[in-house]
């Protein structure tokens, strides 16, 4: 039962990924993953429930590698930003297009518990990274630093790359059909320049 339960959502993603929450209906679902109406709703009751299952699962995958990092004794702390942030490029830029659609429902007002949803699941995988960055601090390691911020510059400059592939371009001085996100060579150049910038700014 539970595998038909992750059929489903396997094929969710890639639909909401592609049309928006909008732009999906149940009946566009169900034919995706070749399942009929009821067994959408006996699983999930909601589309909104559907795609909340979904973000869960999908922030759960992060937080288990997030999780592993944190616990490994074996390496600094820089070490470990350096980690996740491969952890985060390479996630997100797998998953881009899904990754565009769930900040898409952040910034809509008109669903507030898809927004909550969102929010109550993404935020632990914060929680890690600043108890890595505190402890760093508390170590020595590390500067006295705003954790919070600095999280959000890391992940925001991930998010401004990839929401947007028109502004990127722009920014790269690029055409538009160039597809930054399949260029390895530009992978490299966000990661370097991310590690680069915490080491910068974290390391005494």
């Amino acid at each position: 039962m539970t595998d038909k339960k992750d059929h489903i959502i396997d094929h969710a993603v890639e639909l909401f990924a592609e049309k928006g929450f909008e732009g999906t209906s149940i009946r566009d679902l169900a034919a995706k993953a070749d399942v009929n109406v009821a067994m959408i709703n006996y699983y999930f009751g909601s589309k909104e429930k559907l795609f909340e299952c979904m973000i869960e699962r999908k922030a759960s995958y992060t937080r288990g590698a997030l999780d592993e990092i944190a616990k490994n004794k074996s390496i600094s702390d820089i070490e470990k930003i350096n980690q996740i942030i491969d952890v985060y490029i390479s996630k997100l830029f797998t998953y881009r297009k899904f990754h565009r659609c769930m900040h898409q429902e952040l910034m809509l007002s008109k669903r507030e518990s898809i927004q909550q949803t969102i929010v109550n699941v993404i935020y632990p995988n914060s929680v890690i990274i600043r108890d890595i960055i505190e402890a760093g601090i508390k170590k020595g390691s590390f500067r006295k630093v705003d954790a919070p911020l600095v999280i959000a510059t890391l992940v925001g400059t991930i998010n401004q790359v990839l929401l947007s592939k028109k502004m990127c371009n722009k920014l790269l001085n690029k055409d538009d059909d160039y597809i930054p996100y399949n260029d390895e060579k530009f992978i490299k150049r966000v990661s370097t320049h991310l590690k680069e910038l915490m080491h910068n700014y974290l390391l005494k």
